[in-house]
């Protein structure tokens, strides 16, 4: 199996029990959690050397973050360690007509305040077959970013392809902010992946479907798909296509480019969803082994990747927690759901 590296932050989420409301919880539910270690916990999962990059503190909140990884396969050899806090964010999950809501607190934290002579990325990137970021971790820092950019150089010398989840969080950076950061950041990436919302807000691109009334038309993305992959050199360009239903009930599928032809895939109807967080995590995830693993049949790799977020949205914390064998039942066509004995 490959080696993948992943960079970014790695959160303490506490979130409200079950569907209440924070303003009503006498307690929290704890896990970890971020887009880039959502990712390599992914890759771990498939079988790959999964090697996520970040920056913890020393402290006991720290330590527990890097048990948690390693609890779940993930290689914490080029994790460096420092800094005063790690960052949190607060979750509460919505359901019916109520949306889900995030509260973040995470600024300052170890990551957004690293240095490049915190990681030799050189060394990192050596015998490396991916490197995947998220547009989360430039819009947490300037220094953020310079990590970013940095550790994009060093893969792009060795060889390594490189894929972004362009992850917009306007709670993080306006859009000129992130277009300012992200366009330039493009020379380095092969592969982008990203929804409507990500394409319009960090690239410029806006395709012509309304996501907000539950319609995706896939005929909407491929005008922009061309223009993103003629502009930006890119190898491939993904989208998932969200239905936005209600919070417990979305429609999901993808749309994959190779330059010369689209592939859409399956749609999934997720109803009840258990927990929409890390969703496109699992799914860049998925796409990064599918590619891998089938360069030359990008539609198997897609629905791959499709069926593996889907099963996320059934499973509680940020991790997808499930395993090749039951992505790949689901993936042909397997969505029963009845007890295996």
């Amino acid at each position: 199996m490959a080696k993948i590296v992943t960079l970014g932050e790695i959160m303490l989420r506490l979130s409200s029990p079950g569907f209440s409301r924070l303003v009503q919880s006498q307690s929290f539910d704890v896990v970890y959690g971020g887009g880039e270690a959502n990712v390599a916990v992914s890759a771990a999962n498939y079988g790959h050397d999964a090697y996520f990059v970040t920056k913890l503190p020393k402290h006991e909140i720290g330590e527990s973050a890097l048990t948690t990884l390693r609890r779940y396969g993930i290689k914490t050899d080029y994790i460096a360690r420092g800094g005063e806090r790690l960052g949190i964010y607060f979750l509460e999950s919505g359901s019916s007509v109520r949306p889900s809501k995030v509260i973040y607190d995470r600024a300052h934290s170890a990551i957004a305040e690293a240095d490049p002579k915190d990681f030799d990325f050189d060394k990192i990137m050596e015998g490396a077959s991916w490197f995947h970021w998220s547009g989360i971790t430039p819009a947490i820092s300037d220094k953020a970013a310079e990590l970013t950019k940095l550790a994009s150089v060093a893969a792009k010398k060795h060889g390594v392809t490189v894929s972004v989840d362009l992850n917009f969080r306007k709670k993080l950076w306006s859009k000129e902010k992130a277009q300012s950061i992200m366009r330039p950041l493009m020379e380095y990436v092969d592969v982008c992946i990203g929804n409507e919302e990500d394409a319009e807000l960090c690239l410029g691109f806006k395709p012509e479907s309304d996501v907000t009334a539950g319609k995706t038309s896939a005929e909407g993305y491929k005008g922009i798909f061309k223009q993103m992959a003629d502009q930006f050199k890119f190898k491939y360009v993904i989208s998932t296509l969200r239905e936005s239903l209600s919070a417990s009930h979305n429609g999901w599928k993808a749309l994959i480019y190779n330059g010369s032809e689209f592939y859409e895939s399956r749609r999934y109807d997720l109803l009840p969803i258990v927990d929409r967080v890390g969703g496109g995590d699992a799914f860049s995830g998925g796409i990064i082994h599918g590619l891998l693993t089938w360069p030359d049949n990008q539609g198997k790799a897609l629905e791959f990747a499709v069926a593996a977020s889907a099963l996320k949205h059934t499973i509680p914390g940020d991790f997808n927690l499930v395993s090749l064998d039951e992505v790949e039942t689901l993936a042909g066509g397997d969505a029963s759901g009845r007890v295996q004995r």
